[in-house]
């Protein structure tokens, strides 16, 4: 791991950022429309995020822009392409070089308020990104994370050596890792039997 600290500035201001610009091919509909909560899962992560961020946006390709779930919403267009959420969180780093990023994605049903405030409680904008220990044999889960202004280039230097997988970011700089204080609030829906359990689970 990359022990040096970032360049960020420590009064960074907070955005927010709602992954919603996949091609949701697993889910075979628009992820970032579908209801969880009584709205676009889209607008719901934007009402969690303002309570913690300045402002916050979607991350979308341009072609989504008037689609539901995004359409009325303040937007940041991918300008980094076939890179996956990476591409997404370069596109917001670029667009707003001052600002840290508070970064979901819009296929996690279970996101609470809790969880974002623990993540933002325990933030370090000495470092490159602050995640929390994911499910996965606790690797951190980089779609709710915190991206400090200084990975913009560390990325950038990271996949000039082929990484591109923002779990791999996180994992190859300056990070600091939190226990999640609810692990179902990381897991995601991606296809149409993860959707339907998350709607029983949350309807019980």
């Amino acid at each position: 791991m990359d022990s040096a600290a970032s360049d960020s500035p420590a009064t960074a201001p907070l955005y927010g950022l709602v992954l919603g610009g996949g091609r949701s091919t697993r889910m075979r509909s628009e992820k970032a429309s579908l209801v969880y909560h009584g709205k676009p899962q889209t607008e719901h992560c934007l009402d969690l995020l303002k309570f913690h961020c300045a402002q916050s946006f979607l991350s979308c390709r341009s072609d989504q822009s008037d689609q539901p779930g995004f359409s009325g919403h303040p937007q940041i267009h991918d300008t980094f392409f076939d890179m996956g959420p990476l591409g997404g969180i370069l596109s917001a780093l670029k667009a707003h070089p001052h600002a840290a990023f508070l970064v979901v994605a819009c296929d996690l049903p279970f996101l609470d308020g809790p969880s974002l405030a623990a993540l933002v409680a325990g933030r370090d904008p000495s470092r490159i990104a602050t995640a929390f220990a994911g499910p996965q044999n606790g690797l951190p889960e980089p779609l709710c994370a915190i991206y400090e202004p200084g990975c913009y280039p560390r990325a950038l230097l990271l996949r000039e050596q082929g990484i591109s997988c923002p779990r791999k970011v996180i994992l190859n700089s300056s990070n600091r890792i939190l226990p999640a204080p609810d692990l179902r609030a990381l897991l995601n829906a991606n296809d149409p039997e993860t959707y339907r359990d998350a709607l029983k689970t949350l309807a019980s």
